[in-house]
């Protein structure tokens, strides 16, 4: 029992003191799943053993107290935290909890994403706003009124059909965009980076000069009114018509039942990758205003809302080396080899650190903790030092004055160019990794050959190009065995890769045009071309003049692909030779398709689709993409923060589609 009692007193301890950091400083020790996990303990062991409780426990509190530069204000209502649910068992667990205490009502729920910034209370009297209240400790928060005067969608006089008295409780956060600005920013001032955009948006609402604050470019986004007179709308309805006020609008919601509340969880697990802010969860809230007054709150949190966690994307953990990895190109990259770690539900033993000039700028060395977060949920990259690391006497970070691959001479290779390379071209760690992207799933999609199978037959010697790989179906027999032999492969593997060589051989010819690994010419170029040359020989026969006719091949990427044409010039007969015909694109009747004859430019932020899928899907209906309005442009697709281009179409009659209108098409 004493044990129990000195770890409650532990976790207690510890969750104060990173509730001070976070809230207070802004300047966490941990991430944030980190600190979640410690409370969720903590709150566990309260559970199980009350009368061990601390009547003072930080779990009976929300936030931290305010700090003492801002005059205090308290809450007309508290600001209540929320209960956290990290899977399905658990949100259906919390269903069936407040269903017992209503059992005769509808489970219908409203469901936002959950923005990783500020709480902020808005105070509109006679439809001004009159005061900004910060969360603090849920019940007594920082009067912040002049900060928030500076957010450009927190509106400072609201229309006439708006209630008198009106309280608009939201998230004051900063764009990743704008997080990325301040940090180059403060890199050039010598000052350490914000390690996320949260604590870059909260430390700047807390800064005394709101001019200051101004030309940081904070954002809100509501999620809660309070009339204070009755339930008022449902939450949906409430938060359509804040966005008619002129609030910024959630770029996607979902309303139903549970099973459409998951399924639109599962959408946004994926999709919230490219919104432009930080979201670490979605809401569930009762529709039913006045089902939410009955059922009420603990002291703690309301009963009537819950959220829902994804997988952290940003962890703390130590660095235990720095090596440096050879690219296709004979770049040379950091990498940082971590203190495994779990960053959204994979384990994470390396993040790149990008190049040279990005070390030093982090100050990294050997030893220090750090945060690290998935770019994109995809490639694990270094953010920030832990504060107080910086301080820390350790070794600098070696850098490299020949190939660690082939020790060969390494430059840089442009006037100007950050990255340092290897200079030689017959370094295996180059033809490894061109290998790799040769197979890789964005280009031939060749299953097996993964980076261990590609070093292999590297070292082998058997090739010297990637596409040489093909050679090996000349002699299936040799081939088989020739592979059986390699590490950590069996015959059974062996013949599958075998087998997807021999499906590869007539991919689509964009794909074959992307996997040789022309300089500058990536997979919408491939495309491009593809469809202006139909085999590999009418491309090698095209001139510089010719190329450059083709839509976004400039005299750069023109000169790239005719260089590489005159260092490979037998290519096409080759392949030809190993039996490769690569199919050449459909041909395509242009004036049937529905938005033949379209121009059209994205901009925003869409719900479910990224910018470069909706210009895919959108060429594929027939429509000319551009990047800027003009009279020429016939429709503008929008998203959320439309900003600039949305006004000038407005101004010229352009039409304004959303992203439900592109969708249609689909079906």
């Amino acid at each position: 029992m004493t044990d129990l009692r000195h770890r409650m007193k532990a976790l207690a301890d510890q969750v104060r003191l990173h509730r001070h950091r976070y809230y207070v400083l802004d300047q966490p020790l941990i991430s944030d799943a980190e600190y979640d996990a410690l409370e969720r303990e903590l709150r566990d062991l309260e559970a199980a053993h009350p009368g061990l409780a601390d009547p003072n426990s930080p779990t009976l509190r929300v936030g931290a107290p305010p700090v003492e530069a801002f005059e205090k204000r308290r809450h007309a209502l508290p600001m209540l935290s929320l209960d956290n649910a990290y899977s399905e068992a658990e949100l259906r667990d919390w269903e069936a909890k407040w269903r017992r205490l209503a059992p005769e009502a509808e489970p219908r729920y409203a469901a936002e994403l959950k923005v990783d910034g500020l709480s902020l209370s808005l105070i509109y009297r006679d439809r001004r706003l009159v005061e900004a209240i910060t969360r603090g400790d849920g019940e007594t928060g920082e009067l912040v009124t002049e900060n928030a005067r500076t957010i450009a969608d927190v509106p400072l006089v609201l229309p006439a059909e708006a209630p008198d008295r009106l309280e608009v409780r939201g998230e004051v956060f900063l764009s990743r965009k704008r997080w990325e600005e301040l940090n180059r920013q403060r890199d050039v001032k010598g000052e350490p980076r914000f390690a996320n955009p949260r604590n870059a948006a909260s430390g700047t609402l807390k800064l005394l000069d709101s001019r200051e604050v101004a030309a940081r470019a904070l954002s809100f986004l509501p999620w809660q009114t309070l009339w204070h007179e009755g339930p008022g709308e449902d939450q949906v309805r409430a938060m359509a018509r804040l966005g008619t006020w002129g609030f910024g609008v959630m770029p996607a919601h979902g309303e139903g039942d549970l099973e459409a509340v998951l399924a639109f969880i599962a959408r946004q697990a994926e999709a919230r990758l490219r919104l432009p802010f930080d979201t670490d969860g979605v809401v569930l809230k009762l529709l039913d205003p006045g089902l939410q007054q009955r059922l009420g709150a603990t002291d703690r949190v309301p009963r009537w809302a819950i959220a829902f966690k994804f997988p952290a994307t940003q962890v703390t953990t130590t660095v235990l080396g720095i090596t440096w990895q050879v690219g296709r190109s004979g770049k040379l990259t950091p990498v940082a080899e971590l203190e495994a770690v779990e960053v959204a539900g994979s384990t994470v033993r390396r993040a790149t650190l990008h190049n040279a000039d990005e070390l030093a700028r982090l100050g990294l060395r050997v030893g220090h903790r750090v945060f690290i977060e998935k770019g994109g949920e995809v490639i694990p990259k270094v953010v920030a030092l832990v504060p107080g690391e910086e301080t820390r006497d350790l070794p600098t970070p070696v850098i490299p004055e020949v190939c660690p691959e082939c020790s060969g001479e390494v430059g840089k290779t442009e006037d100007g160019e950050v990255a340092i390379r290897c200079l030689n071209p017959e370094c295996p760690a180059k033809l490894a990794a061109r290998l790799q992207h040769f197979g890789g799933r964005a280009a031939l999609d060749i299953e097996g050959m993964g980076e261990a199978l590609a070093e292999q037959l590297v070292a082998s010697g058997r090739i010297e190009q990637p596409w040489e790989v093909f050679g090996l179906l000349q002699e299936p027999l040799r081939a088989l065995a020739f592979l059986s032999g390699l590490e950590r492969m069996a015959e059974k593997s062996a013949q599958n890769l075998l087998e997807a060589l021999e499906a590869a051989r007539t991919k689509p010819l964009s794909r074959w045009i992307h996997a040789l690994g022309i300089p500058m010419v990536g997979a919408r170029t491939a495309e491009l071309l593809a469809e202006a040359y139909p085999s590999l020989e009418a491309l090698w026969a095209a001139d510089e003049n010719r190329l450059q006719a083709v839509e976004e091949v400039g005299p750069k990427v023109a000169a790239a692909l005719r260089a590489f044409v005159a260092v490979h010039p037998e290519l096409p007969g080759r392949l030809a030779g190993w039996g490769v015909h690569p199919e050449p694109p459909a041909p395509r009747d242009l004036a049937a398709l529905p938005l033949s004859g379209e121009v059209v430019v994205v901009t925003g932020t869409l719900p479910s689709l990224s910018r470069e899928e909706a210009e895919t899907l959108l060429k594929r209906l027939g429509a000319k993409v551009t990047g800027s309005i003009s009279p020429r442009t016939s429709i503008l697709l929008a998203g959320e923060k439309a900003g600039s281009k949305l006004a000038k179409a407005e101004a010229l009659g352009i039409p304004v589609r959303d992203e439900a209108w592109l969708r249609a098409f689909e079906g």
